[in-house]
């Protein structure tokens, strides 16, 4: 791994032992986009300049040059096409033409002011410093590049070096220039119960992407893309994937100009979003994640699963096992009392299940979604003893105890909106429209943040807590803070997202044996962002094991199965009335971080004795699940089939998993090719005793059964003899 700076050639090249980024001054001034891909030694000199095919003045920022070169750092007046910067003067006047100014080569990374990012151990970083020389605005380019892993985190920073101030009306996170569009760009899109869904289309002239304005990431879309080469396909060819390290709004974008070249770009959505810079002030922006791999889908999916769970998730539960839950919520709604929540427990208990977790309606006078959001003290009606005395007697059972919370929400009927009207989000005389019946608390005011911290810390303590469920279960449809004047109303969106980091690197903070999920009404959140706090996040509300094999086949092209929430839930399903074998629903969701959210009390015993060795063997293949090589092996986006397995390190042991949808007369037998494994190891499955080569299961396969009913699975633990 190195970056070297060429003076001859003018060239910052980054590598390591499979890729390269190459970037070059032109005139020793402006920095071009030249090369990134599979590792090269060097680019020669005729081949480093995009060629204008009217002119070979290409150092001059000449209108054919502004809509021609390939820029690292484009913006508005060095570019004709939309860049990553856009800077508005005090005279109201919009120009900014940045030149190299310095550079410095680093060990590690360094982290950013009040944003996640990534860690920086086995890596090193480049920080490029340009300067416009009219109004003194410089911009800090960092690019961070890692031997483990084949990606470029990405990050830039606008200082105001001037003497007025300035008005930042678009600053983005990476920009890349390619010299094709020949690309299919996907896209994970959806909605509630269907997040994440699969996008794929070829680009065409012209802007297309995803974005969301929400004021999160949001269940509608996801802060990624990928740009696949015309032959790429899960196992081979070029893929280039963008990620970006933030929850709220944001922008991810391909534009395809008359040439038929593409630029792609990630970062906070510009929509709604100004900054004002005084003299000597600096905005930093969100990282970035660009990903290259020359080993299709798959291969981009691995290093951007190594990237997480080496350089992300952090804290004791990062590289864990993860205990089995229970959660309340499908068996009781709001309905429950202390007695019918122990009743459910001990069930639980006795089918081997660790954790107990409390869900909504434990607060205030909460028997609805209509109330009390923001009064995080007990409601003794239901728990005579509290969080206290329930959180005890679960302990004494010898589950863990765990609790839902929403902190960063209030409703109109609580002791907090009557004391505080004003703390929400709103604009006064309008209308407070109000989402599942509740309203946002304003993040950006220190004292409502510190409002929160104390009161969710106080409740977690009071409640002995070994697990939290953090949710978020609304919107954003109208900015408004009184906190702000008026020509700073557009910093609340971005405002409001570092307040919520804050108040969960504060909490968080104080709980470092607590294992903390993030959730969004499903999978609103499900982000980078987030990683860096939680290590897991509930993948959606849709726990029907059909949809989550396609809701967990395109959430892993990003993320790994430690960080996605799963869980076995009731039939006929809550969400989609579907019925699917016990056996099915969990092993579905061992491909993720496993639970039950069913009523264990109304299950007949053969059920319950399932469920426990169903638990007893996940315990046995946890780590393989949760931290092995994952590969995608049958897409259900393709057929009437998933299947994925899981790998150790060292290859002698996996686990494959393969479900049918609906079942067919008269079907022949099939086999299931696996991949990852060592063609030369022998392979025993654990349950049929089975012997196979290596070799034999990835280029032959392994039998599967014939399905007998709609929605069936088999799972196939593999263990290397000597």
């Amino acid at each position: 791994m190195s970056i070297i700076f060429d003076k001859n050639t003018q060239c910052f090249h980054l590598s390591n032992s499979r890729i390269s980024y190459i970037i070059r001054l032109a005139a020793g001034k402006y920095p071009l986009h030249l090369y990134w891909g599979r590792r090269v030694r060097t680019i020669s000199e005729d081949m480093m300049v995009r060629r204008s095919p009217w002119t070979e003045d290409r150092f001059s920022l000449n209108e054919t040059a502004m809509d021609y070169l390939p820029q690292e750092c484009p913006t508005f007046g060095s570019d004709l096409r939309q860049g990553m910067i856009h800077v508005i003067h005090e005279n109201g006047m919009h120009a900014l033409i940045l030149e190299y100014e310095s550079h410095r080569v680093m060990e590690g990374k360094p982290q950013l002011a009040g944003l996640p990012s990534a860690r920086g151990e086995g890596a090193e970083s480049l920080l490029l410093t340009l300067r416009d020389k009219v109004s003194g605005v410089a911009v800090e380019l960092c690019y961070t590049i890692y031997e483990d892993v084949d990606i470029i985190a990405r990050s830039v920073r606008v200082i105001n070096g001037g003497k007025t101030p300035i008005v930042l009306d678009r600053v983005l996170s990476a920009c890349v220039d390619f010299e094709r569009s020949d690309f299919n760009l996907i896209t994970l899109s959806g909605a509630w119960t269907r997040e994440r869904q699969l996008y794929t289309r070829p680009l065409v002239p012209g802007d297309q992407g995803t974005s969301s304005a929400r004021g999160a990431s949001s269940v509608q879309t996801s802060p990624f893309m990928a740009l696949l080469s015309p032959n790429a396909t899960e196992t081979s060819g070029e893929v280039y994937g963008f990620a970006l390290c933030y929850s709220g709004g944001f922008e991810a974008s391909v534009h395809v100009d008359q040439h038929f070249l593409a630029r792609a770009q990630i970062g906070i959505q510009p929509f709604n979003f100004s900054w004002t810079l005084e003299p000597g002030e600096g905005f930093q922006a969100p990282e970035a994640y660009l990903c290259y791999s020359a080993n299709g889908l798959g291969g981009m999916s691995r290093n951007f699963h190594a990237h997480i769970q080496n350089h992300i998730t952090t804290g004791k539960f990062a590289h864990s096992e993860r205990p089995i839950l229970i959660n309340n919520w499908e068996a009781t709604y709001f309905n429950f009392d202390e007695e019918k929540l122990l009743k459910l427990a001990r069930v639980a208990r006795r089918a081997g299940i660790d954790l107990f977790v409390l869900d909504d309606g434990w607060f205030g006078h909460r028997d609805d979604a209509n109330s009390s959001l923001g009064d995080w003290f007990d409601d003794t009606r239901k728990l005579p003893g509290g969080l206290a005395g329930l959180s005890d007697k679960i302990h004494k059972l010898g589950m863990k105890f765990g609790l839902w919370i929403e902190p960063e929400m209030i409703s109109v009927d609580s002791e907090l909106y009557k004391a505080h009207p004003d703390w929400c989000i709103h604009v006064p005389g309008y209308p407070r429209l109000e989402y599942r019946d509740q309203l946002v608390l304003d993040l950006s005011r220190q004292e409502i943040r510190d409002y929160v911290v104390e009161v969710i810390v106080a409740a977690l303590r009071r409640g002995n807590v070994d697990y939290v469920k953090w949710d978020m279960n609304r919107f954003i449809n109208m900015w408004g803070s009184p906190a702000l004047p008026a020509s700073r109303q557009q910093e609340q969106p971005h405002r409001h997202i570092l307040g919520v980091y804050d108040i969960m690197r504060r909490i968080i903070a104080q709980f470092p044996n607590v294992l903390f999920e993030s959730c969004a009404g499903g999978g609103g959140r499900f982000d980078l962002g987030m990683m860096c706090y939680m290590p897991q996040a509930w993948c959606s509300d849709d726990t029907d094991a059909w949809m989550r094999c396609r809701i967990q086949h395109s959430t892993s092209l990003v993320f790994p199965p430690s960080t996605i929430g799963a869980h076995v839930s009731a039939v006929p399903n809550h969400q989609t009335g579907r019925t699917a074998p016990l056996s099915t629903r969990a092993a579905v969701a061992m491909a993720g971080t496993y639970g039950y959210e069913l009523d264990l009390t109304k299950l007949p015993r053969k059920e319950i004795e399932e469920i426990r060795v169903l638990n007893k063997r996940l315990h046995e293949i946890q780590p393989i699940l949760l931290y092995g090589t994952y590969y995608r092996l049958l897409s259900p986006y393709e057929g009437n089939e998933a299947a994925w397995i899981s790998v150790t390190g060292d290859k002698r042991e996996a686990v494959a998993t393969h479900v049918y949808a609906q079942a067919f007369p008269n079907m022949r037998d099939k086999l299931l090719r696996l991949t990852g494994l060592n063609p030369d190891l022998t392979y025993r499955d654990t349950d049929s005793g089975r012997t196979y080569g290596g070799d034999e299961l990835m280029y032959h396969g392994i039998p599967l059964k014939k399905p007998w009913g709609d929605y069936m699975s088999q799972q196939f633990h593999l263990i290397a003899i000597d």
